[in-house]
């Protein structure tokens, strides 16, 4: 049989409309070729959201290696300023283009393409999963969480997961990732008292006490980093006040706020900082400052070891570079894996994820797979 071709699976996969959650026909198409390359097939769908669970092998191996990707995409945002069809997967220019080309459907179907192509030319003494949401770029509650929960209940497990995100800035083969910080959003509401403009003592100023807070959050140093991360960050996103008047001192006024933060914080302890924060200055101004938190994933690390030096040394043999070991960036579903078993992320370049005229290298499909192999035939040898 040929082997299973990575740059034209994504090509198909691109050509599947798949904007957060509507990934169910990039699903279909993937579970199509895994249930023909002898993978037993499961829809794990969550409210709307469509996922998507694979296993070659036996249930509950000892050795269970998994991968983990998504099939959703972001908007197109303006098709105009597009200089091809965002779902073409139009090839020119040694690249792939598309909406999710980058982010992340050719990494998907490299993995998808090296298990099929292993399992069938080399069965391996254990069994590999695969993993792929409907739902990593929106609210990420009911994708991979799902699954999790799915095969918790089904008694399915991975003893070490891969996910395919893009993970290297701009050479392949130059990063991965070992874990994630954490994110953490406070929304923040001042309520004082309103007046006119010439008679402030009368009036409790919410514009001034939402600035003082901001001001005061971001000269904040959080922490100087530790051994695998870099310093936490805080950023005020946006303040509003809705007052198109010159002459009225506001009574409302409101900001957010986000925090990436290192294995130095939880969730928790910046929300009781934060907390803290906002009632010292609601008592500075004498009036009452409301917070609502919302925390996406708390940071996490594999600590360097096997896992990570096998996947290393298979992206050095086929790149001739040994990547950096990392944890920037945003969130990713690693950060719910991390609670199932040890996990790892190694993808492409990611420079032109969510931007318009997205793209990947066409060699660089065909490297990922190899690289993926590569990973496949160290794990179970």
């Amino acid at each position: 049989m040929p082997m299973t071709d990575p740059v034209q699976l994504t090509a198909d996969l691109i050509r599947c409309p798949s904007v957060t959650p509507e990934a169910g026909s990039a699903l279909d198409l993937l579970g199509t070729l895994l249930t023909e390359g002898g993978f037993a097939c499961t829809r794990v769908d969550r409210n709307g959201t469509p996922n998507l669970f694979a296993r070659w092998g036996e249930k509950g191996h000892a050795s269970s290696f998994g991968f983990n990707g998504h099939l959703d995409v972001v908007p197109v945002g303006d098709a105009a300023a597009w200089t091809v069809d965002p779902f073409g997967a139009e090839q020119k220019d040694g690249f792939l283009w598309g909406r999710g080309a980058t982010d992340m459907k050719s990494g998907v179907a490299a993995f998808a393409a090296a298990a099929v192509d292993f399992v069938r030319d080399t069965p391996p003494d254990g069994a590999i999963l695969l993993t792929i949401t409907g739902d990593e770029e929106g609210d990420a509650t009911d994708g991979t969480v799902a699954l999790l929960h799915w095969m918790e209940a089904e008694g399915e497990a991975m003893t070490h997961c891969l996910v395919g995100e893009p993970t290297c800035p701009d050479e392949m083969g130059e990063m991965m990732k070992i874990g994630r910080r954490g994110s953490i959003t406070a929304w923040f509401e001042a309520t004082g008292i309103q007046g006119h403009a010439a008679y402030p003592d009368r009036a409790r100023n919410a514009v001034a006490a939402i600035a003082t807070l901001a001001a005061r959050l971001a000269a904040h140093t959080l922490d100087d980093g530790t051994a695998h991360f870099d310093p936490s960050t805080l950023a005020v996103v946006n303040i509003d006040t809705g007052n198109a008047a010159t002459n009225v001192i506001p009574g409302t006024s409101r900001a957010v706020v986000n925090i990436r933060f290192n294995d130095t914080h939880s969730g928790a302890s910046l929300t009781e900082w934060l907390a803290a924060q906002a009632q010292e200055v609601a008592a500075l101004f004498d009036l009452e400052i409301a917070m609502t938190t919302k925390i996406s994933g708390e940071s996490f690390l594999t600590p360097p070891g096997p896992l990570s030096d096998l996947i290393a040394k298979a992206v050095e043999a086929e790149t001739g570079r040994l990547p950096g070991l990392s944890t920037s960036g945003g969130t990713s579903d690693a950060r719910f894996v991390k609670n199932h078993c040890p996990v790892v992320e190694f993808g492409l370049v990611g420079r032109t994820m969510h931007q318009v005229d997205e793209r990947v290298s066409i060699v660089q499909i065909g490297q990922l797979k190899t690289i993926y192999t590569r990973i496949l035939q160290s794990y179970f040898a």
